[in-house]
């Protein structure tokens, strides 16, 4: 399916609209789903690792192969065993998270202005949205898709988890990918992450493209106000300036 609103993106409007890439972070930025993600997870390392106790660990602006390593490795779980152990800690982890859909839309939420603003964004030709995430591919869909976000991302051009285990390596990837599959190449100011950890930021960074950080993560706006992004704010909910941040 044709992501709505980004079929025609090109060299720009007759009207000289700003050509933008916009690679979205899912957790804590577009949604919070609960504790549903950090207990797939969980249980993906308990039934690989056979582990009585799981490690609590903190999993913010990381990848899914990251967290799992992480977990794996304070669980005491030999270090040569852990590279073979992930992939089916993971495997086990996207099972469980695809069957808890109905769970994740009632126990976690859309945060606010984000659906306002993915549909306006939708509706200009030359914005094209997909996702930046530490998650997997497969989970980043089931859990925008939770909250009926799916129809406004062009999810193969993004970049997730299963592309690298580095979140700094990932914009090349959603750049490679605008390329080769939508042919369509943007200069460093057309392409913006928007996040909610100092993590976002440092990819952004590392990709030479722009961020935008809000304040609706875990810790909260206290935790990413003094972050030294292109833009911070407490949240999307005022579209009007959020357009202006990322079109302007």
């Amino acid at each position: 399916m044709t992501p709505r609103g980004t079929a025609e993106v090109g060299g720009g409007d007759p009207d000289g609209a700003a050509r933008r890439l916009l690679l979205w972070d899912v957790d804590g930025t577009l949604v919070s789903c609960g504790p549903a993600g950090r207990e797939a997870l969980e249980a993906g390392a308990r039934l690989a690792g056979g582990l009585d106790v799981v490690p609590h660990v903190t999993m913010g602006g990381k990848t899914d192969p990251q967290i799992m390593r992480e977990t794996l490795g304070l669980a005491g779980v030999d270090s040569s065993v852990i590279d073979g152990l992930v992939p089916v800690a993971l495997e086990e982890a996207t099972r469980s998270l695809a069957g808890w859909r109905e769970r994740m839309a009632r126990e976690g939420h859309i945060h606010p202005g984000v659906e306002r603003l993915l549909s306006d964004l939708a509706g200009r030709s030359t914005v094209r949205q997909t996702l930046l995430t530490g998650n997997l591919a497969a989970n980043a869909a089931v859990k925008v898709g939770a909250f009926g976000l799916d129809g406004f991302f062009d999810f193969p051009i993004g970049a997730y988890g299963d592309d690298h285990e580095e979140r700094e390596r990932l914009v090349p990837v959603a750049l490679r990918r605008s390329g080769e599959l939508r042919g369509e190449t943007y200069r460093p100011e057309q392409v913006w992450v928007i996040g909610d950890t100092a993590r976002d930021l440092a990819c952004a960074r590392a990709g030479g493209v722009r961020c935008l950080i809000v304040g609706t993560g875990q810790h909260g706006f206290a935790a990413i106000r003094d972050l030294e992004a292109d833009a911070v704010i407490e949240d999307l909910g005022d579209t009007a300036r959020v357009l202006e941040i990322l079109l302007g």
